[in-house]
Order: C-alpha cells, then structure tokens, then sequence
C-alpha cells in the first residue's frame, strides 16, 4: 500500500518543479531572480505598484532565492538533468549577481532603487539612502550569506571561504548584539541597543548550520532558544523573553531546522519538547484554514487577522522530521492538516504559485515581507526536506498511513 509520504513526495516533486520552471521562465533582471508577480491578480506588478514593483529589488528575496536554487538543483541532479541545469545557470548568475551587491563592508540590504542603491524606507518619512555603521548585521546578511555558502558548495566556487567568513561573522552579530533585526530604521549600534531580543534570528541561522564552516553554534542557539523563550506551561515560544505575543509559525520554523540539525541519536528529551512545542503552536495558530500571524499565550486569541503562506510548508517540513525520529500518530496528523491546507487554500497551481495572505474571510492583499513571490525558499526547501523523509522511509519500510 501506498503511505501518505509517498503520495506527498510525488505531489511536492511537482509542484516544486512547476515552480521553479515557472520561476526560471521569467526574464531575469541584471542576474537576479523577479517573482514580483501579483498572484491575487494573477498578474506582474508594475512601475504603478509603488515599492511593488520592478524598479525595486530586495536584497533579502536574492539571497532566499540563491539559497532554494543551488539546494533543488543539487537534489534535481539524477531526477531531472536538464531543470537541474537551468538551475545551475540561474545560480552562477544570482552568485554573481548577489556578490555584486554587497556594499565595500560586505553587507547586503533589503530594499534597492533601479540604480542598485540601498533604500531606508521609514514610516511617514521621505525614502532616502540607507547608511550602516560597521560590524552590524541583518536579516538581509543572514539570507545572503546562506545563499552564497550554498551556491558555492554547489558550483565549487573558489569564493566558498570568503561565503563562509561572511556567515560566521553573520552568527558571531547575534551573539555579540551586532544584529539589527529592523531593516526599516537605520542600521546603527543604537538602533540596536534599543531592540528586543526576539529570537528570530537565532531561528533563521539555525537553518544555515548545515552550511557552516563550524556548526556548533546551531546547539548553543537551540539552548539560547529553549531557555529564554519556551513556556513550559503551554508548549509555546514566546517571541519575547517574558512577553505575551506567540509567532507561532516561526516557533515551526525552528522547530523544523533544531531537528533537521540534530543528530539520529538526539538527546530523547529534547526531541519530545521540540514535538511538543509543535503540536502546541500548529493547535493553538491554526485557524482552519491557515496559521495566525501572531496569537496571545495568555488568551490564546488571535492578535493579528493575517495567516501567511509560509509556516504551513514550515509545518510540513517540521512534522515530517518529527514522524521521521518518532512515528508519532500526533506528527503525521500535523503533517497532514498543513499539507491539505497549504494545497487547498494557498497554493494556485496555475500559475505554481502560492497566495502569500489570507484572513478568516479569504486571501487578501497582504504582503508579509517582500512583494516578491517565494522563489522556492519556504515552499520549495520545506516540501524538498519531506521529499527526503519520504525517500528514507521508503527505502527502510514505514508504517505511513494513507
């Protein structure tokens, strides 16, 4: 009999492959990657669009994208030579492209005018030139820095160590509060100061460990992560150290790349509260149809009316691992809830896209960070990882149920 991760191993293998020909069909910009498409709309955006449109670029979708290229090429290598060569050539161009773009200090930025120069977009205020102190990182770093170790592995481009430095240094910003998570205020050692330690960082370069010249700083994250942020009495990750506010998918998110990084003999302990945190943050954040943004832990109501695209793949991706290590009932009926979810509520198939926002009415128009569709990142990477599971299981024997 056929187990539910076959069946869905099949299904993610198209629909990454729909995207990314999807993707790689689009004209490329000077090298880099455009999804800025308009997927309510079904439509590109345009110069009309305001920071939706062309004239801009997001440093931050580059790096995502470079990443989710070399990680799906490699994997297409023996199912599909010739997307995997398409992607291999969209790479070296992104590789290069991206390389480009880092500033004399190495830095990349989130959001470029048409000339490629960095933009400080605050609130109610004329856009003008982003300006950065030295030695401070952000999102857009750790993306970029991701993206370029992984195009290097793939492409064995001799510019690997000089990737790998950038990384390090982008873990070493977290740990010594060099590490500015606000990219729409100016990046400056105040600006960081001033912030909260959220744990979202730590989350995102958890999933760069793999990549890493030395990996141990993904464990001392994980620590730093469980001590100061799980709440015992709930199961859940408060973003904040004492604070009420839960991203649920986010606490997904880590989850999924804590145990993609553990080892097969993973302390059992520690396995069984990464479980727990997410049975309680899918059970507590998903509404139906989507998981909310945010949710209150003392509540447990919703404190924003969005469910964005990408913690039901994270879910995916996370629930798979979990079953993987367990076999838990609990896990594969996670993975199955995100996967009926996400295919039936988020994803278009035509074009082989997803919606990036819905509300308890129904998709609206939202953009949770860049207007840029996922170029293969959240999706592609997250149903690549349950692909993996499934091929393991497979070649062991499994008790997936259909």
């Amino acid at each position: 009999m056929t187990g539910f991760p076959e069946i869905c191993a099949k299904r993610y293998a198209n629909a990454n492959a729909a995207a990314l020909r999807w993707m790689l069909d689009r004209p490329r910009r000077r090298g880099f990657l455009d999804t800025c498409f308009n997927a309510l709309e079904r439509r590109d955006y345009t110069h009309v669009d305001g920071y939706r449109g062309p004239q801009y670029l997001h440093g931050w979708i580059q790096g995502r994208g470079l990443e989710a290229l070399a990680e799906q090429g490699q994997a297409l290598e023996r199912e599909d030579a010739a997307l995997s060569a398409r992607c291999r050539d969209a790479a070296n161009q992104l590789h290069d492209a991206l390389a480009a773009l880092r500033d004399p200090m190495g830095r990349v930025f989130f959001r470029y005018d048409a000339a490629l120069l960095p933009l400080l977009c605050m609130p109610d205020e004329p856009v003008r030139r982003q300006h950065a102190e030295p030695g401070i990182h952000t999102y857009s770093d750790a993306f970029a820095a991701k993206g370029l170790v992984a195009a290097a592995c793939w492409l064995r481009d001799p510019r690997l160590p000089d990737w790998q430095a950038y990384l390090s240094d982008v873990i070493c910003a977290v740990e010594d509060r060099r590490f500015q998570i606000d990219e729409f205020a100016p990046i400056s050692a105040g600006t960081v100061a001033a912030q909260p330690d959220d744990y979202g960082p730590r989350m995102i370069l958890l999933g760069a460990a793999h990549l890493a010249s030395d990996p141990a700083y993904a464990d001392r994250f994980i620590d730093h992560v469980l001590s100061r942020h799980f709440d015992a009495p709930t199961g859940l990750l408060r973003d904040l150290a004492g604070e009420d506010a839960c991203n649920p998918g986010h606490a997904i998110e880590f989850v999924g790349f804590a145990l993609a990084h553990l080892p097969p003999d993973a302390d059992t302990g520690l396995v069984a509260t990464l479980g727990r945190i997410l049975s309680a943050s899918f059970r507590a954040g998903f509404m139906g149809q989507g998981i909310a943004l945010r949710i209150s832990i003392g509540t447990g109501r919703a404190l924003s009316p969005y469910r964005p695209w990408w913690s039901l793949p994270e879910t995916v991706r996370a629930a798979a691992l979990l079953w993987a290590r367990t076999r838990s009932d609990a896990a594969l009926a996670i993975w199955k809830a995100a996967d009926h979810a996400f295919f039936r509520h988020y994803w278009l198939g035509d074009p082989p896209v997803a919606i990036q926002t819905r509300n308890a009415q129904g998709p609206v128009d939202y953009v949770p960070a860049t207007p840029d569709l996922d170029p293969g990142y959240h999706t592609g990477l997250s149903l690549l990882a349950a692909q993996h599971v499934a091929a393991s299981i497979s070649e062991r024997g499994h008790d997936g149920r259909s």
